[in-house]
């Protein structure tokens, strides 16, 4: 039999045979022996005597070959459980992850194997996780070779006309084309440096260094950030809140949130519009809004609008990569706020931010 292979069940076989054969030959001397202690001879042994003597052993056996049984019957049993565990983890290792162990009953073999089972999905979590890690590479490698593509491409092709035009001694070409360069170099950057702080995002490696911060400070940096471009393009961007309402953040980072926004309507209203930046406390939550009147957003593009490297096939704008709205968005969160988007096709769009306020 197999489960006599285990030398702790052999040693517990043996002590059980052990005891039986004690029990018998103390219960014989017992019933063979005088009031006084002493044993009786073979011919002073009545035949009650022998036949008690005989039923105990007979009955001695008997429990000991029952027990026996009982004992075979649980180990083989046991045994039955523990090749079908190990059945169940050699099939987990081999690669099906649904591969689990049956543990409805209690006891301490039970438990260990739910163990196993928490372990197991403990594993398949992390391996999920792992190969999302994994798309999630190949796809930001693949936008990133396609967002490198385009200014690359231009980049070459502006050179080849520099070089031509050098030639020629057009200095009004070279200086159109140097300044187009310029452009698609400050996109490259953009890109770079968004793509690191998203990863910094990702790997939690950022550090929140929070203050109590005066917001219409924070939008006034910001105003002025934009202020060129907009008087460039004949915009107007518009600050509306209490000069003395603040909350605890990371000036920086909420500077950068709010400045993607308000990129993202530059690059989608035309001249003579305006972008409205207001902020208010309500209850305990600070608002901060950015509200334009340009393009608005397509409806099919809302639910979308905060995917990386995300670009609408209905937006007009060619230098955008789809990573200034998804930083904000992961700005927001790590304030442990939210925000959202509200639009109209042809009415503008509103981004709302919403920080809950800690009393101090």
């Amino acid at each position: 039999m197999r489960i006599l292979t285990n030398q702790k069940v052999r040693a517990l076989f043996g002590q059980i045979t052990l005891c039986l054969l004690i029990f018998i030959i103390l219960s014989i001397i017992l019933i063979l022996s005088e009031s006084a202690g002493t044993v009786l001879r073979a011919e002073e042994i009545t035949p009650e005597r022998w036949r008690t003597v005989i039923s105990i052993a007979v009955c001695a056996v008997s429990i000991g070959i029952a027990v026996l049984a009982v004992c075979c019957r649980y180990f083989r049993e046991q045994d039955r459980v523990m090749e079908d565990a190990v059945t169940q983890i050699r099939e987990f290792i081999a690669g099906d992850r649904t591969a689990r162990i049956e543990c409805d009953e209690e006891g301490e073999l039970y438990r260990l194997f739910h163990e196993i089972n928490s372990l197991a999905a403990i594993l398949n979590a992390k391996a999920e996780s792992e190969e999302k890690s994994r798309k999630f590479l190949r796809n930001t490698i693949s936008d990133i070779s396609h967002q490198l593509k385009t200014p690359l491409a231009a980049l070459n092709i502006y050179n080849g006309i520099m070089q031509s035009e050098a030639g020629a001694n057009d200095p009004a070409a070279i200086k159109e084309f140097t300044d187009l360069s310029e452009q698609e170099l400050d996109r490259i950057e953009t890109l770079v440096q968004n793509l690191l702080k998203i990863t910094k995002f990702d790997a939690g490696s950022v550090v929140m260094e929070k203050r109590t911060e005066n917001i219409s400070e924070m939008m006034e940096d910001v105003k002025k950030h934009f202020a060129f471009r907009a008087e460039q393009e004949g915009k107007e961007i518009v600050l509306s809140g209490s000069d003395s309402l603040s909350f605890l953040c990371d000036r920086n980072w909420i500077v950068e949130a709010v400045s993607n926004i308000v990129k993202n309507a530059m690059d989608h209203t035309e001249n003579g519009d305006r972008i409205l930046i207001e902020w208010r406390e309500s209850a305990s939550v600070v608002r901060i809004a950015i509200i334009d009147n340009g393009t608005g957003i397509h409806p099919e593009d809302l639910h979308h609008i905060f995917k990386r490297f995300y670009r609408s096939r209905y937006s007009k704008d060619t230098q955008g990569i789809g990573l200034g709205l998804p930083l904000s968005k992961s700005v927001a969160e790590a304030h442990n706020g939210t925000i959202e988007v509200d639009s109209r096709l042809g009415e503008g769009a509103t981004f709302i931010m919403n920080f809950l306020v800690i009393p101090t």
